[in-house]
């Protein structure tokens, strides 16, 4: 190696690694050279992260923000014009090929969960894209043009910020990855440390056809167990039964608690429960001896001014005593040391075809393909209506290359 190609590569090592202020001295060669410190991150790199494949990344971006908090999504939520944010040292900037609908987008625009913060906040929870861009330290486990799924906020973006611990590699940009981001992790978590499924036993999903119920559904059979399955329609209860559901219950065509109080007389051991209101005391009324119900939702009240439908929580102690049972409530955020593995095992079993990973693009839905992120508004809709058929997810960018 050249002495002149190792002083211009000294130099361009010391300008990106040197910080503060002022001026030090650097050997190179035989001679001391007076150059100005520099930040950390060398902006003089920047053009090279951040122009992936001649991509020409813009000034600005749109991005959805929760401007007063409402359980009316659309009067919570603006689209906005926004700079382009830029990655610190240990960031990541992704550009969202595709982002999830959540039933809980609801509840973050109407304040619930952390009543201290206030508007302006940015919506969305979760994104899978490439990245575009990346801090110095980032720089170390990840490359532009790697593609990564993640679950934080401000995801409702055509390009987002996210600290390079808090991603997921996965082999592709394909929708089918983002579902396992939260639905997925929610059934995969609940149902391993509050679910305690033996093999055997009779499991209830409510809402078995959407988002997170499709993944409670197939993870309860892979236990060995009886699965039953709340739904809204026969389309919906064919899709089930493809999942390995043993008894769809389509509750607009057949009662419920009828179905239930007959062909399982004694009970059911473990319900993954998401609706609430009458749906949550059916199922405390059909717990077995020792059941387990799971809380993981509530979707039926959360367009309410409260955020919840009635129960008969009056009597809710007596029937769990007489029967031994329990409820626990399940938050993806208090389980987060459990995601990392989750994730992997989840893309693991993609891998090998063993899990279902349905998609709902809005394709038939009212105005057509969710795409872009003005179509979040009508995504989210769709959603509670309840005529999504697995997760709903919205498309915002084509690809790069279609190599990717």
């Amino acid at each position: 190696m050249s002495t002149s190609f190792l002083a211009s590569y000294s130099r361009k090592v010391f300008l990106t690694l040197g910080g503060g202020r002022g001026v030090r001295k650097a050997v190179f060669g035989s001679h001391f050279v007076a150059v100005p410190r520099r930040s950390i991150i060398d902006l003089s790199y920047s053009t090279h992260f951040m122009d992936f494949k001649g991509s020409s990344i813009p000034s600005s971006m749109k991005k959805l923000v929760v401007t007063k908090l409402s359980q009316n999504f659309r009067d919570a939520v603006s689209l906005q014009i926004a700079p382009v944010p830029t990655p610190g040292d240990g960031d990541l900037l992704i550009r969202n090929r595709f982002v999830g609908i959540n039933a809980s987008d609801i509840n973050y625009s109407a304040g619930r969960y952390d009543p201290s913060v206030k508007p302006p906040f940015d919506a969305g929870f979760e994104g899978i894209g490439e990245i575009v861009g990346l801090g110095l330290s980032a720089s170390a486990n990840f490359t532009v043009g790697e593609t990564v799924a993640y679950f934080g906020e401000g995801a409702f973006a055509e390009y987002t910020v996210v600290p390079a611990k808090k991603v997921v590699p996965v082999p592709s940009a394909k929708p089918q990855f983002l579902t396992l981001l939260v639905s997925g992790a929610t059934a995969y978590i609940a149902l391993k440390r509050l679910g305690d499924l033996t093999k055997g036993e009779t499991v209830l999903v409510t809402a078995a056809a959407g988002g997170t119920g499709q993944f409670a559904v197939q993870f309860a059979k892979m236990a060995g167990c009886h699965v039953v399955g709340t739904c809204s329609s026969d389309e919906k209860a064919g899709f089930l039964k493809t999942l390995g559901c043993n008894r769809p219950i389509n509750y607009k065509a057949e009662d419920l608690a009828r179905v239930l109080r007959k062909e399982y007389p004694d009970g059911v051991h473990v319900v993954y429960e998401s609706v609430g209101g009458g749906i949550f005391d059916t199922a405390v009324n059909c717990l077995a001896k020792k059941g387990r119900l799971i809380v993981i939702g509530f979707i039926s009240g959360y367009q309410t001014a409260s955020g919840l439908q009635p129960v008969r929580a009056g009597t809710l102690p007596a029937k769990l005593l007489q029967k031994s049972a329990s409820v626990r409530g399940f938050f993806l955020p208090h389980y987060l040391p459990d995601y990392r593995d989750a994730m992997g095992s989840m893309l693991q079993m993609c891998a090998r075809g063993e899990l279902t990973c349905e998609v709902d693009l809005g394709e038939m839905a009212d105005g057509g393909k969710f795409a872009g992120l003005e179509s979040v508004f009508r995504a989210v809709d769709h959603m509670y209506s309840g005529k999504n058929l697995g997760k709903v997810v919205v498309e915002l960018v084509p690809p790069v290359d279609s190599k990717l």
